[in-house]
């Protein structure tokens, strides 16, 4: 079966419109104003009203407060919530029992350490999200990592890369890695935080068309 896929940073209607009309299966809210790709709560809101149950809705975050989880609990509604920040394995778990709500935690890798780190989240993570790991940015960098350390992963099928893809190398990083799911901002921008409606729709037809050797009957 192809891996599933999350298109993040979505912000207008035009990117959701695209991404659900292409069969992503996943579609990420990024609450966090530093970054172009923010939207309020609210906003996100209005959008997420025409998603239907076609895909499921990722309310993403770092270090977010249980006031603002609340508030998007409320309004947005989502399946999961996103912790990219510097959250501990116990405060992934404290969202998760409180919220009643599925988390993923993402990672960021700079090498093997960052992954063996990983490990203590998987009993508190419904799912690792694997990215690259940079000074300044905590995600949509555009920037990829060494794939081959995801050998190391333990939980093969809960998990999903991140970080540098593009309609051009997903199909490529899907065979390497075997990843089960993948999720791109940047590389489906025109300039940071505008999506482009033409690289949403060759991501997802470059990785809908590939199957993780992982994965193959």
């Amino acid at each position: 079966m192809p891996p599933q896929v999350k298109i993040c940073g979505i912000s207008d209607d035009v990117a959701l419109k695209t991404a659900l009309r292409c069969g992503a299966d996943m579609l990420g809210f990024l609450h966090h104003p530093a970054s172009s790709r923010h939207i309020e709560p609210g906003d996100a809101a209005r959008l997420r009203a025409d998603v239907g149950g076609r895909a499921r809705v990722v309310a993403v975050g770092v270090d977010m407060s249980d006031a603002l989880l609340e508030e998007l609990l409320e309004k947005l509604r989502p399946d999961f919530f996103q912790l990219h920040g510097s959250e501990t394995p116990q405060r992934v778990k404290e969202v998760r029992k409180r919220f009643s709500i599925g988390v993923i935690k993402a990672i960021r890798v700079r090498d093997n350490k960052d992954i063996e780190q990983a490990h203590a989240f998987e009993d508190a993570a419904d799912m690792l999200l694997f990215d690259s790991h940079t000074e300044t940015l905590a995600g949509g960098t555009g920037v990829a990592f060494d794939w081959t350390l995801l050998r190391e992963i333990r939980n093969k099928d809960k998990w999903i890369l991140s970080g540098g893809l593009t309609p051009e190398n997903v199909a490529d990083a899907i065979e390497q890695t075997g990843a089960p799911a993948v999720d791109v901002s940047s590389g489906v921008e025109s300039s940071p935080g505008k999506k482009d409606s033409k690289k949403i729709e060759r991501f997802l037809q470059a990785a809908k068309a590939t199957t993780p050797m992982a994965l193959r009957a």
